[in-house]
């Protein structure tokens, strides 16, 4: 298996399609779009996945999680604000691939990233009866800081969630990172460009 971070393509909309169909909980990590068929996936890459840095609010960055040539995650980035050095991290995966350590590995990656940029501070959430995102914070080295009561909303229902952060000053975590597709035009993108 031959695992990478890239950036999202338009021609990933099947695979998009694929990942929704196969995992039912993709739902709130989409925003709930329906990707039921690749024109509304594409259309979905086109409008969040492919945002250029300050299009839309804050900066925002996504890699698409690559096995073996096909789009099976994301792992991102959004409310990059630069004054403070801070954003808010993100990732889900395609049920067909959870268990492989990917979403840990590619959450640490683009965190030495994001730290090469010069942000300091990372955070994410995840509803506390979601365990399985708590471990893949905690492996990528996300510490966590506490609970937000009922913060998220899903449905009729209301869910804690359980606050995550990494400082550039913390150590980095073991897990081995994921190669991940830098610009061509160099080793070091910025945030803003």
């Amino acid at each position: 298996m031959e695992a990478r971070l890239r950036p999202w393509r338009v021609d990933d909309a099947p695979a998009l399609t694929e990942a929704w169909a196969r995992s039912g909980d993709l739902g709130p990590q989409t925003g709930d779009a329906d990707l039921s068929d690749p024109l509304a996936a594409r259309s979905f890459i086109e409008q969040h996945m492919l945002q250029e840095p300050g299009a839309g609010g804050a900066p925002s960055r996504n890699w698409a999680v690559d096995v073996d040539g096909q789009a099976v995650g994301n792992i991102g980035l959004s409310a990059i604000e630069l004054r403070h050095g801070t954003a808010w991290a993100y990732y889900w995966l395609s049920r067909s691939v959870r268990g492989r350590g990917l979403a840990a590995r590619g959450l640490a990656s683009v965190a030495a990233w994001a730290f090469e940029q010069d942000l300091f501070r990372l955070e994410l959430g995840h509803r506390t009866n979601n365990p399985a995102s708590c471990s893949v914070a905690l492996r990528a080295g996300f510490l966590a800081e506490g609970i937000e009561r009922q913060k998220l909303r899903y449905g009729q229902e209301r869910y804690d969630v359980e606050l995550h952060a990494r400082l550039a000053t913390d150590p980095a975590p073991s897990t081995s990172l994921l190669p991940l597709q830098r610009p061509s035009s160099g080793d070091r993108e910025s945030v803003t460009t």
